[in-house]
């Protein structure tokens, strides 16, 4: 009984509280705001808090870096899908899907567990995906549409959300390496971006794809405290001072959002 409640039903429903908060923020003030603000930490939290109580604290330190580097696979995927989604949304979905497991299943591979190189990764993915996107591209952000949203989209997004985090927490029984990089599998990244440009089209889904890249960094910076801060704390602490750090970076990129095209 407890295994479902802490394990799936809670994820569950926080991940639907996540998502209908970003398109309510995306659609209501546009995708600079809501791309960034919807790449706080979220369900990164939960996976990596239940793994330190499945496991141990140790176990979800390592975990949590390789996190870095899997967010600068998901960077990619974004680039992928941004570029591709004027083409095809189906070419664009499977084409970054595809990319992302051959990224991830070299990463895993590899066995990354170095928290340096992991973050030299997703700093290198996050400047060239910027360089591409504003430079190349020449994606600009929307401004606000009207908000609506209904039951089955939010139930869709949650269970996927969920799904994830209760797969990132059963494979902890297998390593720490796989079990984040599914905790930052991107469940609520893919949904968002098939129903941004369902109901708005390609130039809002490419714009909503660009601040969620940076705004990822928030996610980055939580996953990197969490990494140095809980063998040295315990979970509360730690988790709150990560973020608590991951708030700050989003509120910075709120600041020059303005410098954001």
């Amino acid at each position: 009984m407890n295994f479902i409640l802490y394990q799936l039903f809670l994820p569950f429903i926080l991940s639907a509280i996540i998502v209908v908060v970003i398109m309510f923020i995306a659609e209501k003030y546009g995708t600079k705001i809501g791309g960034i603000l919807g790449t706080l930490p979220s369900t990164i939290v939960i996976a990596l808090i239940f793994l330190a109580i499945n496991q141990d604290i140790n176990f979800s330190s390592e975990a949590a870096a390789v996190i870095p580097a899997e967010l600068g696979i998901n960077i990619l995927f974004l680039v992928i899908f941004a570029i591709l989604i004027y083409r095809s949304i189906l070419i664009a979905f499977l084409t970054s899907l595809s990319i992302w497991t051959i990224l991830s299943f070299l990463i895993l591979y590899l066995n990354l567990n170095n928290i340096y190189i992991s973050i030299t990764i997703f700093i290198i993915s996050l400047i060239s995906a910027l360089i591409i996107l504003e430079n190349k591209m020449k994606i600009k952000s929307i401004k606000n549409v009207d908000f609506h949203f209904n039951k089955k989209k939010i139930v869709i997004r949650g269970i996927m959300a969920g799904i994830v985090i209760s797969i990132a927490i059963l494979l902890s029984n297998i390593g720490a390496i796989i079990s984040g990089i599914f905790s930052v599998f991107p469940a609520i990244i893919i949904s968002t971006m098939l129903i941004s440009y369902r109901e708005y089209g390609p130039n809002f889904a490419a714009g909503m794809a660009k601040s969620m890249i940076i705004g990822i960094s928030s996610v980055a910076v939580y996953a990197t405290g969490v990494h140095f801060l809980y063998p040295i704390y315990d979970i509360s602490l730690g988790s709150i001072i990560s973020y608590l750090a991951s708030i700050s970076i989003t509120l910075l990129l709120l600041i020059i959002k303005d410098k954001i095209q």
